[in-house]
């Protein structure tokens, strides 16, 4: 496959996309799943400008993604052998793994809770927004007003939340599969089925 060339292959733009995000920016982008919503995850700024943008229940965390399995580990505490098994059957795709998180992720990402969700989407040019993002992680929902579809093309994402975000980025021909990540919690080898979603793996679950 050709290699993906976007407007991140622009230095200029990669620096002004960071100062952005630093200062607080939220983004816009597609995903393998739905449209996301994303900001640094240690930027209380960018995450308060995400629930007001969304009108979202304080009480419903984001999640934090990224574009390799490795740069979500230091925000998790402890990775039990199910929740490795599971990231290698399924990451990058669909799958939302929560856990207990560390003490690098805020609580304001975790709406106060004490596990966080992760997650690798399948999508090249999710990919690559990570690959240049200081950090190489975001903190992430759906692009889309609460309690309103989510965004499955661009045009969806920037007709919902297009002028209240920073930056609406293309999908670059590599758009979503329009249904969500399935989510589930894993307690150490225990799984649990949040939410089923794009897989489709049966509740509590046992290794």
């Amino acid at each position: 496959m050709k290699e993906l060339e976007t407007i991140l292959d622009t230095s200029s733009f990669v620096d002004e996309l960071n100062i952005l995000l630093k200062e607080g920016g939220v983004i816009a982008f597609v995903t393998d799943t739905v449209w996301g919503l994303g900001c640094l995850p240690d930027s209380k700024k960018g995450v308060d400008k995400i629930y007001e943008i969304k009108g979202r229940d304080r009480s419903k965390p984001l999640i934090l993604m990224s574009n390799n399995t490795e740069n979500l580990f230091p925000y998790v505490k402890l990775i039990s052998k199910t929740a490795e098994d599971l990231m290698e059957e399924y990451f990058p795709g669909a799958l939302t793994i929560v856990m207990e998180k560390s003490e690098n992720t805020p609580d304001f990402i975790t709406s106060g809770k004490n596990t966080v969700g992760i997650r690798v989407p399948n999508n090249e040019f999710f990919k690559k927004l990570c690959s240049v993002v200081d950090g190489h992680v975001l903190a992430t929902t759906s692009a889309n007003l609460s309690n309103h579809p989510s965004s499955k093309t661009y045009e969806m994402a920037k007709e919902s939340i297009g002028n209240l975000v920073d930056i609406v980025f293309e999908d670059y021909g590599y758009g979503c599969a329009g249904k969500e990540s399935t989510v589930i919690l894993v307690e150490n080898e225990n799984i649990k089925v949040l939410r089923q979603g794009s897989i489709n793996l049966p509740n509590n679950l046992k290794d």
